[in-house]
C-alpha cells in the first residue's frame, strides 16, 4: 500500500490517475532536469538516499498527487510505480478522489488550496472531468503541462485547435441523460478548455511520444523515454512473438467476436506465444482469448513500456492501433525488437462506435514512426 506523504511546499504539483501517466511524469522530470534541461518552479531540494538515483533523486522534484480509479489492476500498478518514483527522490501523495459520493469532492476540497497557489501543473488527462473540475481554481497558474495519457493526446492537441469541446475521441451521443449531463457540465469543460489554451501570461506545453503539432504558442517536447531506457534494459529477446493486448472491446469501439478472430489470426501467422493484457481487459475476455488462441495471457504490473524495457521480450511485438506502437520504438530503441501493427478493420467496428473511430485508429497507425505494418492478409476477412 501507497502511504500518503506529508505535502511538501512545491510550487509544482503533478496529477496522475493511471500508470502510463506517472511513469511519464517521471519522463518529463527526467527531461526537465537532464542535461540542459530547466530546473523545476519552485523546485524543493530533497536530502538524496541510497536508492535514489539521477537527476530526479538529486533535487528539483515536484509534488505528485495520485489520483487512482478503483480497478485493481490500475491500483496495483500505480503503487509499483509510485514506489520507484520514490526511489527517485519525489515526493507522492495517494489522493483517493473515486469510489464514493463524497469522495470527489473531498479530494477537490483537499487539494484546490494547493492548486490555487501552484506556479506550473501536471496532468496527464484533459479530459478527465475531476482534472477539469481541478483545473477551475488555477486561473493564475502560470504554467499547464499535458503529459501523455496514451494516444487520446492526438485528439486533445486537434480539438484544442478546432476550438471544440474536450471530448474522448471514442464517445458517442449518449441517451437524453447523458445529454442532460454534458449541457450541465458544459461550463466547468469551457474553463478547462480555456485554461488549457496558450494565451496572455500564461504557457502550455506538451510532453508527447505521439505525433503532434503544436498550436500556436503551445510548446511541445518529445519524450523519448529517456528515464525508462537511463534505469533498464536492455532486454533479453526471446525467439519468440508477443501480442499487446488493447481496450477496444471494453470501450464499446470493437465487436468482441471480431477481436477474437483476430487474435487467432495473428497468433497463427506470427507464432505467438505470449499475450499482454491490458490493465482494462476483463478475466472472462482473456480466458476465452488464451483458450481459442492458445496464448499465455500476462497481467502486467507495471506499464508496457517498463516491462518491455526490462525483459525478457519477444523479438517482435504486436499490436492493434494503441499507444504502445508510438511509445515502444522509443523505449526499445537500439535493442532490435520489432514493432508491428495491425489495423482494425471497419468490419470489426461495433454499430454503438463513434463516428470518430475509425479515422481515429487509422491514424494511429498511419503516423507511428519505426513500426512494421503488417500486410493484409494477417487480419481475418471481413464477413
Amino acid at each position: 500500500m501507497v502511504t500518503p506523504s506529508a505535502p511538501a511546499p512545491a510550487s509544482t504539483l503533478a496529477f496522475a490517475e493511471s500508470p502510463v501517466q506517472l511513469l511519464n511524469v517521471l519522463e518529463w522530470a527526467h527531461a526537465e532536469n537532464g542535461p540542459g534541461g530547466a530546473p523545476l518552479l519552485g523546485a524543493v531540494p530533497r536530502q538524496p538516499t541510497a536508492a535514489s538515483r539521477g537527476a530526479a533523486g538529486r533535487a528539483h522534484s515536484p509534488l505528485i498527487t495520485v489520483l487512482p480509479p478503483t480497478d485493481p489492476m490500475s491500483r496495483g500498478q500505480l503503487r509499483r510505480v509510485a514506489a520507484m518514483a520514490r526511489d527517485e527522490g519525489f515526493a507522492v501523495r495517494w489522493q483517493e478522489a473515486r469510489g464514493g459520493a463524497g469522495a470527489p469532492l473531498r479530494a477537490l476540497a483537499a487539494l484546490a488550496g494547493e492548486v490555487r497557489r501552484a506556479e506550473r501543473i501536471v496532468v496527464g488527462d484533459p479530459f478527465s472531468r475531476f482534472v477539469q473540475l481541478l483545473l477551475a481554481p488555477a486561473a493564475r497558474t502560470a504554467e499547464l503541462v499535458v503529459v501523455d495519457d496514451g494516444t487520446a493526446t492526438m485528439e486533445f492537441v486537434a480539438q484544442l485547435g478546432r476550438g471544440e469541446r474536450l471530448r474522448r475521441w471514442h464517445r458517442t451521443g449518449g441517451g437524453a441523460a447523458s445529454r442532460v449531463r454534458e449541457l450541465a457540465y458544459a461550463p466547468v469543460s469551457g474553463t478547462a478548455r480555456r485554461r488549457l489554451t496558450p494565451g496572455g501570461r500564461r504557457r502550455v506545453r506538451v510532453f508527447t511520444s505521439m505525433p503532434v503539432t503544436a498550436l500556436p504558442g503551445m510548446e511541445l517536447r518529445v519524450n523519448d523515454f529517456a528515464w525508462t531506457r537511463s534505469r533498464f534494459g536492455p532486454p533479453r529477446l526471446t525467439r519468440g512473438t508477443d501480442l499487446v493486448g488493447t481496450s477496444l472491446v471494453e470501450t464499446g469501439v470493437v465487436d468482441p467476436a471480431r477481436y477474437l478472430d483476430a487474435v487467432c489470426a495473428l497468433t497463427r501467422e506470427h507464432g505467438a506465444t505470449r499475450y499482454f493484457a491490458h490493465r482494462r481487459e476483463s478475466p472472462e475476455k482473456l480466458r476465452t482469448l488464451s483458450e481459442a488462441a492458445g496464448l499465455e495471457i500476462v497481467r502486467p504490473d507495471l506499464p508496457l513500456e517498463l516491462i518491455a524495457r526490462r525483459g525478457p521480450v519477444g523479438r517482435t511485438i504486436v499490436s492493434f492501433p494503441s499507444t504502445v506502437v508510438h511509445t515502444l520504438p522509443y523505449a526499445l530503441a537500439g535493442t532490435g525488437v520489432t514493432v508491428a501493427v495491425c489495423d482494425v478493420e471497419p468490419a470489426w467496428l461495433t454499430a454503438a462506435a463513434s463516428p470518430r473511430a475509425r479515422g481515429f485508429l487509422a491514424g494511429v497507425t498511419d503516423t507511428a514512426r519505426d513500426v512494421r505494418r503488417l500486410p493484409a492478409q494477417a487480419a481475418p476477412a471481413a464477413g
